[in-house]
């Protein structure tokens, strides 16, 4: 832990080189599956979004700047480097920290969620009060592809985007993967939009421009040929739809990326959204074979990763339930019982038995 360490604050990454950065995105994960090891947690997610919580810190002057979380399962990495490394060993014991972002907890918590779809929200209005006070600062909401699905989100992107708020949106994606056909123009391209020369120009010309037919039709092209570079086309369309203006996907585990982009929207107003790409458990194998199962996996053998089993410990509350309404079901036809946790065809082991169409 040479890095991490001397790590106190998110002041102390301001130095850091991207050498250091890896470096330190490294040793944060060893010491996350160290702590979980013994403290079980939700790993999964926050191993995926290290680099995330290192950038943001890095890029923004937090806690001034105000950093949401969604879903708080992301939130590991921004804890160890907001002060409260020592604690973290302590994670979700009685008298120690929190699982999830804690108002109370910590200045760097600005918001407090588990699953919830409402840090757009939270964001957006922390950012008008900022605005109606005269107070300058950045409001980043983080949100999960998964709390991405909530109506809540959507409210709170179209609200933010018909008021034109100076808000940054990053999509933590790790559903999906990068393929090689991005590839160099690709990432040049979101170096140029993200560029204050290119702003600076566009700005201006629409400006000059004027609020007319012309106007109008000059984007809609601009909007097409930049459709034809995008390899989303569809997350452009929807974003901006919304009154966002959409940069991705990128390398969301790669800090060498995220650091200068962030940097430039930063620089840049109204509302944009910043779509990465992680891998759930990256840097530690068992869980990246198995992401579902090392969500939560209990306790662990953190060299070889094999779960151990806790023989005479009570069942969990969600594994009680389970089979309850599986038992339920089995007897009355109409009971259905929807999880927001789990996908059709990867029902936990407590669904089995379940008549089809009885439970989902």
């Amino acid at each position: 832990m040479e890095l991490l360490q001397n790590i106190n604050s998110p002041a102390d990454l301001k130095a850091l080189n991207d050498k250091e950065l890896v470096k330190l995105c490294a040793e944060i994960r060893e010491y996350m599956v160290e702590c979980c090891a013994k403290n079980p947690g939700h790993i999964g997610s926050s191993l995926g979004a290290v680099e995330i919580a290192v950038a943001v810190h890095k890029v923004f002057d937090t806690p001034n700047d105000k950093i949401i979380w969604d879903v708080g399962h992301q939130a590991y990495a921004h804890k160890i480097i907001t002060g409260r490394r020592e604690q973290f060993r302590h994670n979700r014991e009685k008298g120690g920290l929190s699982g999830f972002p804690k108002i109370d907890e910590s200045p760097y918590d600005s918001f407090g969620a588990g699953h919830a779809s409402n840090s757009i929200s939270a964001a957006l209005g922390m950012a008008i009060a900022s605005e109606k006070q005269g107070i300058k600062r950045h409001h980043i909401a983080i949100i999960g592809d998964g709390s991405l699905t909530g109506g809540l989100a959507f409210e709170g992107l179209n609200n933010a985007g018909s008021l034109k708020t100076d808000l940054i949106v990053i999509l933590n994606d790790n559903n999906m993967s990068i393929d090689g056909s991005i590839g160099a123009l690709h990432n040049h391209l979101i170096k140029v939009t993200t560029s204050s020369r290119y702003n600076r120009i566009r700005d201006d010309i629409w400006n000059k421009l004027g609020e007319n037919t012309f106007r109008n039709r000059v984007q809609r092209l601009v909007r097409w040929v930049k459709g034809l570079f995008i390899k989303t086309t569809r997350f452009y369309n929807l974003f901006d739809s919304l009154g966002f203006r959409y940069y991705g996907p990128i390398d969301g585990n790669d800090i060498s990326q995220l650091v200068p982009i962030l940097e430039r929207l930063k620089a840049m107003d109204g509302p944009k959204l910043l779509h990465v790409v992680t891998k759930k458990g990256k840097g530690y194998q068992p869980a990246e074979e198995n992401p579902n199962i090392w969500h939560a996996p209990g306790k662990y053998n953190p060299a070889t990763g094999e779960i151990i089993a806790t023989g005479d410990a009570p069942a969990k509350y969600q594994e009680v339930f389970g089979r309850t309404v599986t038992e339920l079901a089995a007897k009355n036809e109409r009971i259905i019982g929807i999880s927001p946790c789990y996908a059709l065809g990867q029902q936990p082991e407590h669904y089995a038995g379940a008549v089809p169409g009885q439970s989902i």
